[in-house]
């Protein structure tokens, strides 16, 4: 059955499938039951965010084939908040029940190599790129490839297996780090900034758009998202969702899908990655939008019709990592000053429900609405300043006073 489209949706009332129990299928689950659904999890974490919120929690690895039995025969359709699940998982679930996006396109975003000559193939510009099996591609790379950044294709997410190389010794020894797993070689670019481009498709290929975040990251690590409704950008946000549309088509994908794209010092748009899932820079939907990217896809994961997708005040989301729950005098842990941060206008706060705060671990996000992107920039700073939240940002200085 995979994704393909059913007879007929999944109304609500029954019960809809979420494989794994991090905050997105959380947040999935949220806005599924608030359409009415029932939602069953299936994640191994006993103390999951999602299981925790979930009709049913399926305590269980993501292979166990007990387990998915009963997830398929429990939900007409599924899902999947991230994709490391075992493609042979998607499989058997795509073949019992409507498994929304498809076992292969998630395949190609769980493999940079794939992923990447996947873009090529679709029409889409990439850093000039190579594949790492063995030592000898890199003695072979060219010297276009240096300085560059070394990524192991598999398992690596947040600026994790990742490396800056500066030349090939250096990219030889990032390998050996990595445990001379495969990797691919990027060119390090001239970057302006970087933006990301959200969509759903529907079983039958409407695809809608929602407006396209400018990030900045943090240690690898997406730090803050800035939507504007009236964009600067234009151009730029057109050519952006026109080649997100492309790489969606081509992938036949069914579901919410995120890419990434550097913008260069010349303009050019550059694809990074995809995402086969609702992603942290389309957080900002969820009280920017008349749809957020969660309800877009329990919609997408029913076969309901797509939702509108217009965002209706501009908006800043700021990452809340685990840092901030540790006293940057003494390093003991303490609770963030949450009153602070909801005494200013247009705030809304989403923590996770996480059991424990580790260093640079996603507890929530914070979006900050305002009539103009300035104001937005402006109050999202003050937030910062009172969380304590460091590194560069790019938000206005202002001062906690």
């Amino acid at each position: 059955m995979d994704a393909g489209a059913g007879p007929q949706p999944v109304l609500p009332g029954d019960w809809l499938g979420m494989v794994g129990g991090g905050q997105l299928g959380r947040m999935f689950c949220h806005a599924a039951q608030s359409l009415g659904y029932r939602v069953a999890v299936l994640d191994p974490d006993t103390l999951s965010p999602a299981g925790a919120v979930a009709d049913l929690h399926i305590c269980a690895p993501y292979d166990d084939a007990q387990a998915l039995q009963q997830l398929t025969e429990r939900c007409k359709a599924v899902t999947t908040e991230f994709e490391n699940v075992p493609a042979s998982s998607l499989e058997v679930l795509g073949q019992r029940s409507f498994m929304r996006p498809g076992a292969h396109a998630v395949a190609i975003a769980q493999d940079r190599i794939r992923e990447k000559a996947f873009l090529s193939q679709s029409g889409a510009p990439v850093a000039p790129y190579c594949p790492v099996q063995t030592a000898d591609d890199l003695v072979k790379a060219g010297d276009d490839l240096f300085p560059g950044i070394l990524k192991v294709a598999r398992l690596g997410y947040d600026g994790k297996g990742q490396a800056r190389v500066r030349s090939r010794d250096e990219a030889l020894e990032a390998f050996k780090q990595f445990g001379e797993c495969p990797c691919v070689l990027e060119a390090m670019l001239p970057l302006a900034s970087e933006l990301s481009v959200v969509l759903a498709r529907s079983a039958q290929g409407e695809i809608v758009v929602f407006p396209s975040a400018v990030n900045v990251h943090h240690n690898g690590i997406l730090a803050v998202s800035s939507v504007d409704t009236q964009p600067s950008n234009a151009e730029l946000v057109s050519q952006a969702s026109f080649a997100a549309r492309r790489i969606a088509e081509a992938l036949e994908y069914v579901g919410v899908l995120c890419v990434e794209f550097f913008v260069l010092h010349d303009g050019r748009l550059v694809a990074n990655e995809i995402a086969p899932r609702p992603h942290n820079s389309g957080h900002y939907s969820m009280n920017a939008c008349v749809t957020s990217q969660f309800e877009q896809q329990a919609r997408v994961t029913a076969g309901m019709p797509l939702g509108d997708t217009q965002c209706l005040t501009s908006v800043v989301m700021l990452n809340l990592l685990g840092d901030l729950w540790f006293d940057a005098v003494t390093g003991q842990l303490r609770e963030p000053d949450w009153a602070a941060i909801l005494a200013l206008p247009g705030v809304k706060l989403h923590l996770y429900g996480k059991a424990e705060a580790r260093r640079g671990r996603k507890m929530g996000h914070v979006n900050i609405l305002a009539e103009s992107l300035e104001t937005a920039r402006h109050r999202a700073a003050q937030v910062a300043t009172i969380l304590g939240i460091s590194g560069e940002l790019g938000l206005p200085a202002v001062s906690r006073a």
